[in-house]
């Protein structure tokens, strides 16, 4: 008979991680930090536990995209009134709300549960380069979005 394997709760130790999203591509970063808050970058992970860590992101505003997606990706959101739906580019969303970019493609790649609204909820994502996370003592981690990049 097979088990499904569930860490002890004394073993899963959550750390803070910090990644810098200047001049980052915004999909493959998003792919990375979804990693680190499910936890799959760990020995231990679970899939219907949170085994992931804290990740801090900061210079939201610095995302990079690819091809015409400045200009023509579309952000959508809906009041729940007839007629309340608001559409945005790229564009004008980075230059009112950058952090919600960021925000919406990592939430986008986790599961689409109650597991999920609680991994969102590990997510920090700031516009410039200051955080208020210093006491978490937060490991800057590197990712290469753009290949070739050293």
């Amino acid at each position: 008979m097979t088990k499904t394997y569930i860490p002890p709760q004394d073993t899963i130790n959550q750390q803070w991680y910090l990644v810098d999203a200047a001049d980052q591509r915004l999909g493959r970063l998003a792919t990375e930090i979804a990693n680190i808050l499910r936890g799959k970058n760990k020995p231990e992970f679970t899939p219907h536990m949170d085994t992931g860590d804290f990740v801090i992101v900061v210079n939201a505003e610095k995302i990079k995209v690819t091809g015409k997606k400045r200009s023509q990706k579309v952000y959508r959101r809906h009041s729940g009134r007839p007629g309340g739906m608001k559409t945005e580019t790229f564009a004008q969303l980075q230059a009112r709300i950058p952090e919600r970019i960021v925000e919406q493609a990592v939430k986008g790649m986790l599961p689409k549960n109650s597991l999920g609204r609680q991994l969102f909820t590990k997510l920090k994502v700031y516009a410039g380069a200051e955080h208020p996370h210093q006491a978490q003592k937060p490991e800057a981690i590197k990712i290469q979005t753009i290949p070739g990049d050293k």
